[in-house]
């Protein structure tokens, strides 16, 4: 409790943000399991009791952490495309979207599995909906511009659901032994490929 006390005098920052960081940090080093309301106090230097004045409920907290993951994710997927070159095209730029939607995944893979709980996403606890949903709008774009003879919502839909089945597999290690390869971009192709026909030669 002095501690809680002590962060308001000292301008350490808010504590709500504070706590967000934490569990932002904490789910990337063990995972969404150990995201619990008494963990997160401990790690922030604080009284047990003091996320509840921000975060009611477990779940608030679990979806702002989860909302942090969406805005870094969303972030680095717009950067990524906005730095691709010009001359690629759409579908260009919708392979290095899904590219760095992989390598979140991979480089974070206790938040890229909080960000995706069902019950998170469902309550809607603090706009996490409102805060994925830009990066699926992008994903949109880029996709009636590669295909307008589709309705780019639905290929937009299917090609992120297989992104996200084989940033799941491959976090699990199944696809590196079903397929007999370490090596991603293969994969990659071939998603493309499906939802965007292949490349013309």
């Amino acid at each position: 409790m002095q501690q809680d006390q002590q962060d308001s005098k000292d301008g350490v920052g808010p504590l709500r943000d504070r706590l967000v960081d934490t569990g932002v940090a904490l789910v990337d080093a063990e995972g969404a399991a150990a995201l619990s309301l008494r963990e997160i106090a401990r790690r922030a230097g604080v009284s047990h009791g003091a996320p509840r004045r921000y975060f009611p409920t477990h779940l608030e907290l679990l979806s702002a952490i989860a909302r942090r993951g969406f805005a870094d994710l969303g972030a680095q997927a717009a950067e990524a495309v906005r730095a691709a070159a010009e001359d690629v095209g759409p579908r260009g730029r919708i392979a290095t979207l899904a590219r760095a939607y992989l390598d979140f995944a991979a480089g974070h893979r206790g938040m890229y599995e909080l960000m995706f709980r069902h019950d998170l996403l469902e309550s809607n606890e603090l706009g996490l909906r409102d805060t994925s949903l830009p990066l699926f709008m992008m994903l949109v774009e880029l996709v009636a511009a590669a295909r307008p003879d589709a309705e780019p919502a639905v290929v937009a839909g299917a090609l992120w659901a297989n992104l996200h089945g084989v940033a799941q597999l491959w976090g699990w290690g199944s696809l590196q032994l079903a397929v007999g390869s370490g090596d991603i971009e293969p994969l990659l192709a071939s998603v493309l490929d499906a939802h965007l026909g292949p490349v013309a030669r």
